[in-house]
């Protein structure tokens, strides 16, 4: 079987590589193999797997896959590769980070955390590709996808197996229904919360009243845009204009024509962090001055970087909501806890949103395995988050219970200031305060 699955996956792997040639090309010249990853002699890049030890045999007794005498075994099906890349790899780095900071201490209960990561480049048929043969592996839950139309794909194969589907990083609705994937357990708020502070933001801090949305065209990009459309009918408005561009490209510009027809006065962007990039550098240098305001699935440290290297004028001012609190500020335990593992896994690592919420991940699965006893299995795990009491990270509080699946409802405001960097605000005014 496990054979049938990798053939597979392997075809598909290809095919999607062959598939971002053209997106490839556009880009400065040939970039080494992203990490996580390997270059065969056909120059083709594939998985390489972080579990020390292959997951083929349970321990003695035990009630679920994954779990040993002297470990648990974790799955991740993300990007590693192509142009989210930088999403799966930052929620790869905080879930490792997390992971190796518990097993230093010992672990949990005595057994070593370990996480065996496959590339799914953002598509959905690698998604369900990685996400069975993980399964098929024997690991004890999936942590940290990546996106909405991967895990729309991957969710129903492992609530099928009753494989836990911990913190993706993603806030699409239909992962919240928790009678309809009652294995799913969110950390993150969701892009309806995240599009409503939008929406209040820009209508009660800069009293504008024109706001557009851009956003890919996929179950995410509409998730996002569904969104945008509940915040502006609540208010009796309707978008200035609509855009969209497909998923895994840069092709923006109709996008941008779509806009200009609206006349906006701001944009709300629901997408990922390169077409996005180049979308906002497109829309200033032909002399628009919207407001940009962008979901926290776009990437925000490879946003900045982007706008950065396609002009470092372009960045400044533009605004992101963030699911978690600011990566930055030493004086939040759980950020000082992170900034803490982070140096101790990877010296050279830099503190991002991303990765933040990564970490966050793996300890939210940390404290799901330590409520239950050595003799672990899944429906112990998540019994842990529906009947127990609130998940308490260093101080950042996550609250589940009967049919509710989501800890965090909380929603943060970023910056891009004029040297490239975030700055925390809390409003939108902050930077006509600041004379900018």
């Amino acid at each position: 079987m496990r054979g049938t699955l990798g053939q597979l996956r392997g075809r598909l792997l290809s095919l999607a590589a062959v598939m971002l040639i053209p997106i490839a090309l556009g880009f400065a010249g040939c970039q080494p193999a992203a990490e996580g990853t390997s270059v065969d002699a056909d120059g083709m890049a594939t998985p390489t797997v972080e579990s020390a030890t292959p997951a083929t045999q349970a321990a003695p007794g035990s009630g679920s896959p994954g779990v040993y005498e002297d470990r648990v075994v974790f799955g991740q099906s993300a990007a590693f590769s192509g142009p989210a890349s930088q999403l799966g790899l930052g929620m790869k780095l905080g879930i490792q980070a997390a992971f190796a900071e518990a097993n230093r201490n010992g672990g949990v209960h005595g057994r070593q955390l370990e996480l065996t990561s496959l590339d799914d480049t953002y598509e959905p048929e690698l998604a369900i590709a990685n996400t069975t043969e993980l399964i098929e592996e024997g690991v004890f839950a999936l942590i940290g996808a990546v996106g909405t139309p991967t895990s729309r794909s991957a969710t129903p194969v492992a609530r099928d197996s009753q494989v836990p589907y911990i913190a993706p990083f993603t806030g699409a609705a239909f992962l919240r229904d928790a009678n309809v994937l009652p294995n799913v357990v969110n950390m993150r708020s969701s892009y309806n919360q995240e599009t409503e502070e939008m929406v209040a933001r820009l209508t009660e801090d800069l009293g504008i009243t024109k706001i557009a949305v851009m956003y890919q065209d996929d179950s995410f990009g509409r998730a996002g845009l569904n969104g945008a459309l509940a915040a502006l009918t609540k208010r009796g408005m309707e978008p200035a204009a609509v855009g969209l561009y497909p998923r895994n490209t840069t092709a923006v510009k109709t996008g941008l024509l779509d806009l200009q027809r609206g006349d906006p006065e701001a944009v709300i962007l629901v997408g990922a962090y390169r077409p996005l990039a180049a979308f906002i550098a497109w829309a200033r240098h032909v002399g628009e001055d919207w407001e940009f305001i962008n979901i926290s699935f776009v990437g925000s440290n490879a946003l900045a970087q982007e706008l950065s290297e396609l002009d470092p004028d372009r960045g400044a001012g533009v605004f992101v909501t963030q699911v978690v609190p600011f990566p930055h500020d030493g004086s939040v335990p759980i950020v000082a806890a992170y900034h803490q593992a982070l140096a101790e896994y990877d010296p050279e690592a830099q503190p991002g949103f991303v990765s933040l919420e990564g970490y966050l991940a793996g300890r939210l699965a940390i404290a799901g395995l330590e409520r239950c006893d050595a003799e672990l299995t899944r429906e112990c795990f998540m019994a842990g988050f529906r009947n127990s009491e609130p998940v308490d990270l260093d101080g950042f509080a996550l609250r589940y219970g009967a049919g509710d699946n989501q800890g965090s409802d909380t929603v943060f405001l970023t910056m891009i200031d004029e040297n490239g960097e975030y700055v925390s605000i809390d409003s939108l005014d902050a930077r006509r305060r600041a004379g900018g």
